[in-house]
């Protein structure tokens, strides 16, 4: 699943992705950058 970040400015591939639940309850998909480590977010069911 790809999403993009912030830090590196391009859209990658998330890296360990796990699924999370926002507070408001809406499902998001967690990971990494595999380019900088910086954490990544992607809103929507995955």
């Amino acid at each position: 699943m790809e999403a993009y970040c912030f830090k590196c400015r391009t859209k990658n591939e998330i890296k360990n992705p796990e699924r999370v639940t926002l507070k408001n309850g809406k499902p998001a998909t967690q990971g990494v950058c595999p380019t900088c480590g910086t954490k990544m977010f992607r809103l929507g069911k995955s």
